[in-house]
């Protein structure tokens, strides 16, 4: 395994970039352990495959180095690397057995047959392939197949990592679930560093000790679900995890506190943290820590239900509160319909502030 790390790396596909805009990935510095678990996350275009190819050596970046152990990587080819990909769409060798499959990556790199057996069996049987090794991969399923080639990137012990490019995909919903819960078993028994894109957040925080959030070329967090939940760094984390995300309120900074814009009452005391020099605020805050009430208390705002769905384990409310949309997701409420009024508290404890989309307090 390896200690991977990005030093100054960008890469823009344009001769002569002048702006952010001309760089597919922005300019970064970053270092992920020995063993570790990662998820690199964002939207379709937002550079986490381009990053991953450049860790790989499939592609050079624009500017900076790539290390591995300290050694600088950057120009060398992806065979010069020591590790393993698995792709979107299974890779492997419909005229081979999974066994043969199996063993391919060890066998070219002069395996004894005995070592190749061994670690062959371990692998088949942390992946329950242990029944189909003597099968012809051409007549398995879809998610049989991609076991195979989750196999082949894993059945090297020596690899500096093992590179994940949405490999569940393809596959179907509950047998993503059970995947997703064998690799982070592989991740605890092997001890291997694993690299894993995707734009599910499900995926990613299910999967990953710490996810790389990313959007426009850009790392805006890296974090535990739980940091990127409780605490996001930037709006766009705070929007993009959680379902549905954060709500995001603008605001002002006054001498009497914190005011939405559009209504008349002050909203709470300034938290002692927040830049008095900063008019112009949004406060951010989950709609699981948004507090509903049947009428007026101490601290509330009246809004307006636009929607209201009994979700089983707690309401989704969807509220206007004066011109501004807000959701709620409170575990118990009393019958609502559109049009009611309800009265939501913002605690002052879940409440954060941003300015141009970064965290200030």
């Amino acid at each position: 395994m390896a200690r991977i790390e990005l030093a100054g790396l960008a890469h823009s596909y344009k001769a002569h970039p002048s702006q952010a805009s001309d760089y597919a990935l922005r300019p970064m510095e970053m270092t992920w352990q020995d063993g570790g678990a990662y998820a690199l996350l964002g939207p379709s275009g937002c550079g986490k495959t381009t990053l991953l190819n450049i860790i790989s050596g499939l592609v050079k970046p624009s500017q900076g180095k790539v290390l591995f152990d300290g050694k600088d990587v950057t120009n060398l080819p992806t065979e010069g690397r020591n590790i393993a990909q698995v792709f979107q769409f299974p890779v492997i060798y419909d005229t081979m057995t999974v066994g043969e499959n199996l063993a391919f990556p060890l066998k070219n790199r002069g395996w004894k047959t005995a070592e190749i057996n061994k670690r062959v069996a371990q692998i088949a049987e942390i992946l329950e392939l242990s029944g189909d090794l003597k099968h012809r991969a051409s007549g398995l399923t879809a998610d049989a197949k991609q076991k195979i080639s989750l196999g082949r990137g894993l059945v090297r012990p020596d690899v500096a990592a093992v590179l994940f490019d949405e490999p569940l995909t393809v596959i179907d919903p509950h047998l993503k679930w059970l995947l997703r819960r064998k690799l982070k078993e592989i991740h605890h028994e092997l001890k291997l560093s694993l690299i894993y894109v995707t734009h599910d957040q499900i995926e990613a925080l299910t999967f990953a000790d710490q996810v790389v959030v990313m959007t426009e070329g850009e790392v805006v967090q890296v974090g535990s679900a739980q940091a990127l939940f409780e605490q996001p760094e930037h709006t766009f984390v705070g929007y993009f995890i959680g379902n549905p995300g954060m709500n995001f309120l603008p605001c002002q900074l006054s001498e009497a506190g914190v005011q939405i814009k559009g209504l008349a009452q002050t909203l709470i005391a300034a938290p002692a943290s927040l830049p008095r020099n900063e008019s112009q605020l949004t406060l951010g805050i989950r709609p699981e820590y948004v507090e509903c009430f049947a009428s007026s208390e101490t601290g509330t705002l009246p809004a307006r239900v636009v929607k209201a769905r009994n979700m089983g384990t707690h309401w989704l409310l969807d509220c206007l509160l004066g011109e501004h949309r807000i959701a709620a997701k409170p575990r118990q409420l009393h019958a609502l319909n559109e049009g009611d009024t309800v009265w939501l508290k913002l605690p002052a404890e879940r409440s954060l502030y941003y300015v141009n989309d970064k965290r200030v307090a």
